[in-house]
């Protein structure tokens, strides 16, 4: 079975990783398991970890339920805002032969802004697989 460490904010119930995950089972057993990094909502002038927290979770919901209606074995946990140190606590207790991390396109992407595929590859030894998605909407009701 292969195993799959998806990271994504934003991004995470967006058709492109929808896509990228099905792929993944289409070509054998395959587990995953989504890491939410709780960011601050950068749009927002104020906001407070909480906010963050819950946004993250709202995410996380949503894409689980929308991996699993698509019969894909997956859990899933809300990161450390740090998307590095989110996917540091991930592996520390789960090995994974894969990392897909899912992005703003440039320009709108902090992550890019701040280089991670690059720094995710050099350090972790795990492939990684960048996709780029729209941003999703979120309500707090």
């Amino acid at each position: 079975m292969r195993n799959y460490l998806v990271v994504a904010n934003q991004t995470l119930a967006g058709e492109h990783l929808i896509e990228e995950v099905a792929r993944r089972t289409s070509s054998g057993p395959s587990m995953f398991h989504v890491v939410v990094p709780a960011a601050p909502n950068r749009e927002q002038v104020t906001w407070s970890e909480g906010e963050a927290l819950a946004i993250a979770q709202q995410r996380l919901d949503a894409a689980l339920q929308a991996f699993r209606a698509l019969g894909v074995e997956v859990d899933g946990e809300v990161g450390d805002g740090d998307p590095l140190l989110a996917i540091a606590d991930a592996l520390a207790d789960r090995a994974v032969d894969e990392i897909i991390l899912s992005t703003l396109p440039p320009g709108l992407s902090r992550w890019l802004a701040l280089d991670l595929p690059s720094k995710v590859r050099a350090r972790f030894d795990i492939p990684v697989t960048h996709v780029i998605g729209e941003a999703e909407p979120v309500s707090l009701d």
